[in-house]
């Protein structure tokens, strides 16, 4: 049976709470691998923002509800892959870097 990587963060306690930014939590989710993903809206903004743990800090803004919800399940999807790579045993920093540009890339 196929597991999620990914779990309410802080046991859900964070949703409809206010973010340091100002915006409203409307989605907040860890993976399991060192990775936080949070989907706010405030004042004149969407915003979807990914947290990796010690490598990545990106936050994407959008006009709409509907586009921000779109693009934090396809970034929530792209994250597992990334997640594997940075936690397997062996992986160089070039590799992961390598990664992390392309999803920065994916998803400016």
């Amino acid at each position: 049976m196929w597991m999620s990587s990914w779990s309410s963060f802080n046991q859900g306690r964070s949703i409809g709470t206010v973010s340091p930014e100002g915006g409203r939590i409307l989605y907040d989710e860890e993976h399991e691998g060192g990775a936080r993903i949070t989907l706010k809206r405030g004042s004149g903004y969407i915003s979807v923002s990914l947290n990796i743990y010690g490598w990545l800090d990106h936050t994407r803004f959008f006009n709409s509800d509907s586009e921000a919800q779109r693009e934090y399940r396809t970034m929530r999807k792209a994250v597992n892959e990334m997640m594997d790579l940075i936690n397997r045993e062996g992986v160089s920093d070039l590799k992961i870097w390598e990664a992390i540009s392309d999803f920065v890339r994916r998803f400016p």
